[in-house]
């Protein structure tokens, strides 16, 4: 893979086809754990992403250009269950559990929107948890991956991820119990 950060800038333009197989792993690690029937695909989530980054923004690396994939991603992926919620209110609450031996499935529209909304709260509190913590759960990656592309520890990026595991268990407790 060519170096990206000895080059300055780059557009999402340049950076994707460079980074396309590593989205494309990370958009289908992301649908594997989605619903049989949804609507994305991984190709299809890739896409979208990339359209919602738009080809005239400037990334500094590749790490950076990944993290905003990412995030698009997760928002997608949120949109479409808000817009899934929008056409059929209703389903009652599940427990989400979140832990390092599992992978972590949201088949429930519900599930991911509170989901959503304790990470937005996490972010609230710790901007370094929320962001590990949408790597972790939205990009697939290791708790190793994420803090390299964030240049944490891992010593800090596992006291980061007990703390965002522990504070979004907590608030996702809350939100069942409403």
């Amino acid at each position: 893979m060519p170096d990206l950060s000895s080059s300055g800038p780059r557009d999402a333009d340049e950076l994707l086809p460079l980074v396309y197989d590593e989205l494309r792993r990370v958009a289908a690690h992301q649908m594997a754990y989605e619903r049989p029937e949804h609507t994305l695909d991984a190709t299809a989530l890739v896409h979208e992403a990339y359209l919602r980054l738009g080809g005239d923004q400037s990334f500094a690396s590749r790490s950076a250009f990944l993290r905003a994939a990412a995030e698009s991603m997760r928002r997608i992926l949120v949109d479409h269950a808000r817009k899934k919620l929008a056409d059929k209110r209703g389903g009652g609450g599940r427990r989400v559990e979140l832990t390092d031996a599992e992978p972590f499935v949201i088949p429930d529209p519900n599930a991911l929107l509170a989901l959503d909304e304790a990470l937005l709260q996490l972010t609230d509190a710790d901007g370094m948890a929320g962001e590990l913590a949408r790597l972790r759960l939205f990009a697939g990656l290791s708790i190793t991956d994420a803090a390299e592309a964030l240049g944490l520890s891992r010593a800090t990026a596992f006291r980061d991820w007990a703390y965002a595991r522990a504070f979004l268990t907590a608030a996702l407790a809350d939100a069942n119990a409403n």
